[in-house]
């Protein structure tokens, strides 16, 4: 796919796999937004390129119309591409399984990326074009010990997948869903210190 110019949002791109993906994109020419929690963290993970960056937490539910419209103004009102990588994990046995931790990854991994993308989807319908990817995982394929509510949230996410690609096909709408394994990121580090090494060479 060419992607120079085209207009990309990418939504929890201030640490691990968004960040890698957004400036691997921005040097491919594309017209790169990248959404995280700290607007800190977005100007150190992107300093000294011309991404836009706006920051929000996708999990604060109430808000995420407003947020969705700031990123659309900011581009324009054009939108060619929707990366939904935005996510939390927690690993709990049965025995600690509590509605807090559900609620916490669920309003972030399944609500807000829904939510967020209810947004985006009526431009790219009034365009005729469009994609989608969300960034699942191979828990989404398989559950394993104490991932209860993570893997759960990633099988919520295989399922909004396919009903979006059945959904969205007629509008030229593609929709697909990445299911990485395990990844050299900050993901489930409570510090969000990365590993230093590349996670896209």
């Amino acid at each position: 796919m060419n992607i120079k110019d085209k207009n990309i949002i990418i939504t929890g791109g201030s640490l691990g796999i968004g960040k890698e993906t957004a400036n691997h994109l921005l040097k491919r020419g594309a017209n790169v937004l990248v959404t995280g929690r700290s607007i800190e963290r977005l100007h150190d993970a992107f300093k000294n390129t011309n991404a836009k960056l706006v920051a929000f937490d996708i999990g604060d539910l109430d808000n995420i119309h407003l947020n969705a419209k700031k990123c659309l103004d900011f581009l324009g009102g054009k939108i060619d591409i929707l990366i939904n990588n935005a996510g939390v994990g927690v690993r709990r046995s049965i025995e600690e399984l509590n509605v807090s931790d559900f609620l916490h990854v669920f309003n972030i991994n399944v609500f807000g990326l829904s939510l967020f993308t209810k947004e985006i989807v009526p431009l790219m319908k009034s365009q005729n074009k469009g994609t989608i990817i969300n960034i699942g995982s191979t828990a989404s394929l398989k559950g394993y010990a104490k991932g209860s509510i993570y893997a759960s949230s990633k099988f919520a996410v295989r399922c909004l997948t396919q009903c979006w690609q059945a959904e969205l096909r007629s509008h030229n709408i593609l929709v697909c869903q990445i299911n990485p394994s395990e990844v050299a990121t900050a993901f489930g580090n409570s510090q969000r210190i990365e590993e230093n090494r590349n996670i896209i060479s």
